[in-house]
């Protein structure tokens, strides 16, 4: 396991609002983005289907190896990212329509990134549409993850955290 880097603040502010880690009363927050993204919107009905339900994101909010942020402005959460650290698995990456292209997502993946190369023995991996029509396409490329060429059963590709772009463009987000 790599050596643990400087902790990071719980929380990180721009006059665009702030990124903090995620808690048990944001999580309903967070099932209305997930279910209001541009693209690749999912409805809580078929999180449940999925097994994802506002109860068991609770239950790994318990645990030291998972871990997620919000981006809160004027009391509204934007968007956010979780991450699990015994899979070395970015889970979600979510931004709220309208508020994508600030570099909301970019900030959120940072953290997940961090957390992951800290606490996870695993190379940081994460599943993603393979349409390159999607702004996630492009969008986690140019930020250092690759395809490993493996794909699931819905059609979505593994990518894998392949170099310092993230680390090395990561800018604050804008207004």
């Amino acid at each position: 396991m790599p050596a643990p880097r400087t902790p990071r603040p719980d929380s990180q502010a721009t006059a665009a609002g702030h990124l903090r880690r995620a808690q048990t009363q944001d999580i309903a927050a967070m099932f209305h983005v997930r279910a209001h993204t541009a693209e690749n919107a999912i409805s809580p009905a078929r999180l449940a289907e999925l097994g994802i339900t506002p109860d068991s994101v609770m239950q790994q909010m318990h645990s030291p190896m998972y871990r997620a942020w919000v981006w809160e402005a004027q009391a509204q959460i934007l968007g956010f990212c979780a991450a699990d650290a015994a899979q070395g698995e970015v889970l979600v990456l979510a931004v709220l329509a309208g508020a994508q292209g600030r570099g909301l997502g970019r900030a959120l993946l940072h953290e997940a990134l961090h957390f992951l190369l800290d606490h996870s023995e695993r190379r940081p991996w994460l599943m993603a549409g393979s349409d390159p029509q999607l702004r996630s396409h492009g969008f986690y490329r140019r930020l250092g993850w690759q395809p490993s060429g493996r794909r699931d059963a819905h059609g979505d590709e593994e990518l894998v955290y392949a170099g310092p772009p993230l680390f090395s463009s990561c800018t604050s987000p804008s207004p």
